[in-house]
């Protein structure tokens, strides 16, 4: 190599000096930013690689994010009665009013509301989880133990659910629902924070960034390259997914169709979803490569350190503005959108008379659909070379005709989520443009995050995409419990998903966004190598810098 200084423009470049030796590791005394990247982590292999698709293959949310959702409504709905006729009505009469309570705080609520309630509770407690202890994943091996621990409390729920046999456990039904729910999107967002520096340790992003250092490529070149390593791990392990939920769903058949008079049935089969995620998951946790971070700070502990990083993060918003835009329009897109997703899921529950053969057929759909378009949408990408963020535009757009859709059944029957070929309109189109949303917006995190503070950021992400509907559900709630009408929760859905869309589409530059991530990693590890403006590296992270800024460089075109 003709030189090894952290000059480059790559969340893969390493901080080492002029004589190759490592950049001094920010002091233990202080509580400032330490970041978990390291030159020497080992080379991805094909088997940790394929066992990190294998575990996203099963944990593909039908058991905690689906079915078990649909058995915790039907049992709720079992237990209530009609409000028209009072206690001890039935909701399933041939003569009911179409509306349905349960016993509530002294009172009474929808059962769809309370569905919403559960879904908010379980959206903020994701959201202390995330807050308090993303960060701290940064640090020695406490993020690869807490991957394991809270996909084992999410596997425990769902053998849980065998217990849940009669209406009158609605309630443990709904604490189990919350459980498997909270530990599956903290176990989707910890997975997802890993993805970042497997793509900077895979073979080819190696070979790539000796070339760059090399000075055998050119920056433009460079990133174009390293965007479509992000790309293909997102993408191939997205499609994985969706494999993944197509099998559970075929196997579900063999014991939906045999056992279809079987009061029990159901359990049974959010048994064998959870027994085919342990089966393909539990590969990821043997064959992990060790990364390590660095050791907690003196001075500070695992439950304390990530508040006051984000914190400390969150003063230094003007130098990282694309990042903290996106975090903050995909809060509100993120709520929208799961919101969205919920309030169909009760109406298709409504409509299929929570059936869980009528769900599987309808998640075939969605999830064949979803494997097709993410495949296909990568090829597009690699194909012509197009950046993250267009594919990520194409995609969202469909995100705001979904709940305008919804908006449409406030007026009339013929149309808006009140027939059947609308839901299966509904999972086929999703599965088109969802799954390959999902890839792109996480890859668009990736690319903006400071490299080695992969967990902080990426917990901040899971705040935005898991936990951001707090909000949501407990608007849509008041609204429904006010209106007695589950479709007038779509336009508020709506307008919330077109406001988020509208600020990424034109206030989000993924180009300068990238490099001042960059930068900015760069300047708190030089800072941190002695104390003083000349730590070991600090001169060429300042050349960096000026070379971000367009200092001899020439500028890239932007995404949008």
């Amino acid at each position: 190599m003709s030189h090894t200084e952290p000059t480059k423009d790559s969340d893969s470049a390493r901080s080492i000096d002029k004589d190759g030796s490592p950049v001094p590791q920010p002091k233990q005394s202080s509580a400032a930013f330490v970041s978990s990247l390291s030159k020497d982590e080992p080379v991805v292999t094909r088997r940790e690689l394929w066992s990190y698709y294998m575990y996203y293959n099963g944990d593909n949310g039908v058991g905690p994010l689906g079915f078990s959702m649909t058995l915790f409504q039907s049992l709720a709905f079992a237990a209530g009665f009609d409000p028209v006729k009072g206690p001890g009505s039935s909701c399933n009469a041939s003569d009911a009013s179409g509306k349905c309570v349960v016993p509530w705080a002294g009172g009474t609520k929808s059962v769809s509301s309370v569905v919403l309630v559960a879904n908010g509770a379980s959206f903020a407690i994701m959201t202390l989880i995330f807050t308090t202890i993303g960060s701290a994943a940064d640090y020695g091996t406490f993020g690869r133990w807490l991957l394991f621990v809270i996909t084992c409390i999410c596997w425990a729920a769902q053998f849980a659910s065998m217990s849940l046999t009669s209406p009158s456990r609605w309630g443990v039904a709904m604490a189990l629902y919350m459980i498997g729910f909270i530990s599956y999107g903290a176990t989707l967002v910890f997975y997802a924070a890993v993805f970042p520096r497997l793509a900077r340790n895979t073979p080819h992003a190696r070979k790539i960034l000796e070339k760059y250092e090399a000075g055998e490529t050119t920056r433009e070149e460079y990133e174009v390259e390293e965007s479509l390593e992000k790309n293909r791990i997102s993408n191939i392990s997205t499609t994985h997914s969706n494999i993944g939920y197509i099998v559970t769903l075929c196997l579900n058949l063999s014991i939906l169709l045999p056992l279809a008079k079987d009061p029990k049935a159901n359990n049974y089969t959010l048994v064998l979803i959870n027994v085919y995620w342990v089966v393909t998951g539990i590969w990821w946790f043997i064959f992990q490569q060790p990364r390590p971070g660095p050791p907690v700070p003196k001075g500070e502990n695992y439950l304390t350190i990530g508040w006051k990083q984000i914190w400390k993060a969150a003063k230094e918003y003007k130098k990282l503005p694309y990042t903290f835009i996106y975090l903050f329009a995909f809060f509100l897109l993120a709520d929208g959108l799961n919101t969205t997703g919920t309030l169909v899921a009760i109406c298709q529950n409504d409509k299929f008379s929570f059936s869980f053969l009528q769900n599987t057929y309808l998640g075939l759909a969605q999830a064949i659909t979803s494997t097709m378009a993410t495949l296909g949408f990568w090829y597009i990408q690699k194909y012509w070379k197009i950046s993250t963020k267009k594919m990520f535009v194409v995609t969202n757009v469909v995100t705001i005709l979904i709940p305008l859709w919804g908006m449409i059944g406030i007026w009339t029957h013929k149309f808006g989520f009140h027939n059947v070929w609308e839901f299966w309109a509904y999972n086929v189109v999703f599965g088109l443009f969802q799954a390959p949303y999902y890839a792109f917006s996480q890859t668009m995190m990736a690319e903006l995050t400071p490299p080695g503070f992969d967990n902080m950021f990426f917990g901040l992400f899971g705040l935005s995409n898991r936990a951001s509907s707090m909000i949501g559900p407990n608007v849509i709630q008041a609204i429904i419990d006010r209106s007695g009408d589950n479709w007038m929760g779509f336009p508020f859905l709506f307008a919330l998903c077109t406001c988020a869309s509208l600020v990424i589409w034109f206030a989000v530059d993924v180009t300068k966004g990238r490099r001042d991530a960059v930068a900015w990693a760069e300047g708190v590890r030089a800072e941190a190598g002695d104390g003083k403006g000349e730590a070991a590296g600090a001169g060429s992270s300042r050349k960096q810098v000026g070379e971000l800024e367009g200092e001899g460089m020439p500028e890239l075109v932007k995404d949008v």
